[in-house]
């Protein structure tokens, strides 16, 4: 080995623990800005609430001063830019998350981009796909630097949902087709909507409406992968089956791309020592298809560390295009916290002589002298061929010196602004809730309300506590009682069981017999239907079952109402006026909360209650367990015997058994009115959040003994708390995520 080899040996080492270096001082960053974002999501459900209190309190005000301090309040700027941090603030800490540092290559199709990749991997077409023709790339691919590993490849699947809103659903909004599949049968199964005449352009939306078709047409061909899970692992050569569009030698035949997300392919890179990196590889744009400018906007925004344009001129003549200019905008519009000028490189790939594009090393040339009059700012502009791996692996040697020298430096500029945002939108929000806080004049409430509060709080619990014990002990009494609205809805199940039993005449067993091949086949599968059928007649004991329950509730809520003076606080009765006191009480009367919570949104269900108890009934109609089997010789006479035999006994024992159970409304209707009456009179605590509790809403539970005090009181009270959450959430500490 030269000397020259062991200095470029030592370097390439050095670098390499450089760069692992850089990756693992970004993690406890992303861990910093994990905290932050959770602090901002508080902070914008504190906005949020603080809002409501501020339209809730401009319909009530009546203090024109108070009204106009309201309507300075400005929330909802605030509510966007927050929107934006959170954006900003996840492709940060995804970029610091990462284990890698990634080389995002970008072209249009047939720029020689794929031929770059394999020269730098060592893949082949098999699993890189390139062609001269049309499109080949469908998906996008990240190729992992593994000198330990086999090549292998991991799929990202489309879920059913994610393929019609990330997919399908932009192509009916950019071509307006109507209204877009709500479910993926939806979307195959019914033909297209047709292209609007008044569509604007011609053959830009035809050919985008060729894309469309595509998905539509061979659909049965990749649908069940949308359901299958993800990751799954392939082998070096599946690879091609999952990312390409046709074969190698260009038969369109592949189509498990239209359902992939992505693919992560892992392998050993010719050049040595490349250390923690990974190469991204987009589907080159140039097509129709819809989204593509979209998601390389937010692959280069969340998973890229620099950005390689990939360029072949032709050596008829060549120059700068509206196309090239527009992928240089697209992609610079991916991170505006980073002037993309820092973090991309410009390859023109040249091509000789015995190439199909011939030499273009002239216009490579022309090219790169006129990148700055377009404007196409990039760290250097390379020329090298994309299929000769020295070349490219210079290339490579390049882009990484640049990353070790130059990437913290500007991770610190991307994360220095977004921290500056931050601190500037603390600030703002500082101003409105200073704003917030001085817009309602104190309100001199005096004491003279108190002592009538008490004596009319004694007489409400005196007599609530009365209501509830008097229903409580009514129940009690009848909690072993047959409950009459469920035993009428029995009596109608077995009715209509023994009315409508699915037993089918002879002729129709005759005709099954011939269907099936044979009498004990048409027999097992009459089993399975008449107990199915049958057992469709007993789902009907919800109804009873609940109306037992909401009669119930109705009684509570009756007593609630009107000897606990509760009908003031909303106009609803019974289920749903349980349900409204239920929301209305705050987190800070957990008890009472609870107890509201508990007996609202109770239920009992035929399928929870009963269900269970009388299936064992219909064993005698399941084919493996039935204790009428055929005779040697069987008919349909026999078969339409034994299925109106055993039919008959399966009824019967679900009448027994339901019989039984009769009472089980009533039984659980006084258990949970008892639990009910535990939480909200008996527990510890309970009569105090009572009296805080009708304390704030006392102008509306005795409307002719107080005024409207009581409620100016309670929402100020309310939109100063809102304010001190929102204060809380506001600290600026909280938002730092860099020292």
């Amino acid at each position: 080995m030269t000397c020259y080899d062991m200095q470029y040996l030592q370097m390439n080492v050095n670098r390499t623990k450089q760069i692992a270096s850089i990756v693992e001082k970004r993690r406890p960053l992303a861990e910093k800005i994990a905290a932050a974002v959770a602090n901002l999501e508080k902070l914008s459900q504190a906005l949020r609430d603080l809002e409501a209190h501020r339209q809730q309190i401009l319909t009530q005000v009546d203090d024109v001063n108070s009204w106009g301090r309201l309507q300075e309040i400005d929330l909802s700027s605030i509510q966007s830019n927050i929107v934006a941090e959170l954006q900003a603030l996840a492709q940060l800490k995804q970029r610091f998350a990462r284990n890698t540092l990634n080389i995002g290559v970008v072209g249009r199709a047939r720029q020689g981009k794929s031929r770059l990749l394999q020269s730098l991997t060592g893949l082949t077409a098999g699993e890189i796909p390139d062609g001269d023709r049309q499109h080949c790339t469908g998906v996008r691919s990240t190729i992992h630097h593994n000198p330990s590993m086999d090549v292998y490849g991991e799929v990202w699947f489309h879920s059913e949902r994610s393929f019609l809103d990330e997919v399908i659903a932009p192509y009916y909004e950019q071509l307006r087709l109507g209204a877009k599949p709500i479910t993926l049968t939806e979307f195959t199964k019914s033909p297209l909507p047709p292209l609007p005449r008044e569509l604007p352009g011609y053959a830009e939306p035809g050919a985008m409406y060729e894309h469309l078709g595509r998905y539509h047409t061979h659909a049965d061909k990749y649908r069940h992968l949308l359901r299958s899970p993800s990751p799954q692992r392939i082998s070096r050569s599946e690879i091609r089956e999952y990312v390409a569009q046709d074969t190698t030698d260009g038969q369109r035949v592949f189509f498990n791309y239209l359902a992939v997300r992505e693919v992560k392919i892992v392998c050993t890179f010719p050049h040595a020592d490349v250390g923690q990196i990974a190469l991204v590889d987009m589907p080159g744009l140039g097509d129709t298809g819809v989204g593509d400018a979209e998601r390389l906007v937010k692959t280069l925004g969340n998973d890229v560390d620099v950005v390689l344009f990939v360029r072949m001129p032709k050596s008829s003549g060549d120059y700068w295009a509206d196309v090239d200019v527009r992928l240089y905008d697209t992609a610079r519009a991916a991170l505006v916290d980073l002037p993309l000028e820092l973090w991309s490189f410009m390859v023109l790939n040249r091509t000789d002589a015995n190439s199909k594009n011939g030499d273009n090393s002239n216009n490579c040339q022309d090219l790169a002298d006129t990148l700055a009059e377009k404007h196409l700012k990039v760290v250097d502009c390379v020329i090298a061929n994309c299929a000769d791996s020295v070349a490219t692996n210079q290339v490579l040697d390049q882009i990484l010196d640049y990353l070790a020298a130059h990437i913290t430096t500007l991770d610190q500029q991307y994360a220095t602004s977004c921290q500056e945002r931050l601190n500037r939108l603390q600030q703002t929000v500082n101003l409105e809730l200073e704003k917030a806080h001085k817009a309602l004049a104190q309100v001199t409430t005096g004491d003279s309300w108190f002592p009538l509060f008490v004596e009319l709080f004694e007489q409400l619990w005196n007599e609530l506590t009365s209501g509830l014990e008097a229903l409580l002990r009514h129940l009690k009494a009848q909690r072993n009682e047959q409950n009459i609205d469920f035993k009428q809805q029995v009596a109608a199940a077995i009715a209509a069981c023994r009315q409508d039993t699915g037993i089918p005449e002879l002729e129709q067993i005759e005709k099954r017999r011939d269907r099936t091949g044979g009498y004990p086949n048409a027999y097992y599968q009459y089993l399975h239907e008449i107990r199915a059928h049958l057992s469709q007649h007993f789902l009907a004991l919800d109804v009873g079952l609940q109306r037992s329950l909401i009669r119930v509730k109705s009684q509570v809520a009756d007593v609630l109402i009107h000897q606990g003076r509760l009908g003031g606080i909303t106009p609803a009765t019974g289920v749903e006026f349980l349900q409204e006191v239920a929301q209305q009480l705050p987190e800070s009367l957990p008890t009472l909360r609870l107890g509201f919570q508990i007996l609202a949104e109770f239920e009992i269900s035929y399928r929870g209650l009963i269900q269970h108890r009388i299936r064992k009934h219909l064993d005698g109609l399941t084919p493996d367990e039935t204790t009428l089997q055929l005779s040697k010789s069987p008919t349909a006479k026999e078969i339409f015997s034994n299925l109106k035999t055993l039919h008959a006994e399966a009824v019967y024992g679900c009448e027994t058994a339901l019989e039984d159970l009769l009472s089980e409304p009533s039984l659980a209707a006084f258990a949970i009115v008892e639990e009910f009456v535990d939480r909200i009179l008996r527990a510890e605590g309970a009569k105090s959040e009572w009296r805080i509790f009708l304390e704030e809403v006392r102008a509306q539970v005795w409307q002719t003994e107080f005024t409207a005090l009581g409620d100016r009181t309670r929402l100020r009270r309310e939109w100063l708390e809102a304010i001190a959450q929102a204060t809380a959430a506001n600290q600026s500490n909280a938002m730092q995520f860099l020292n």
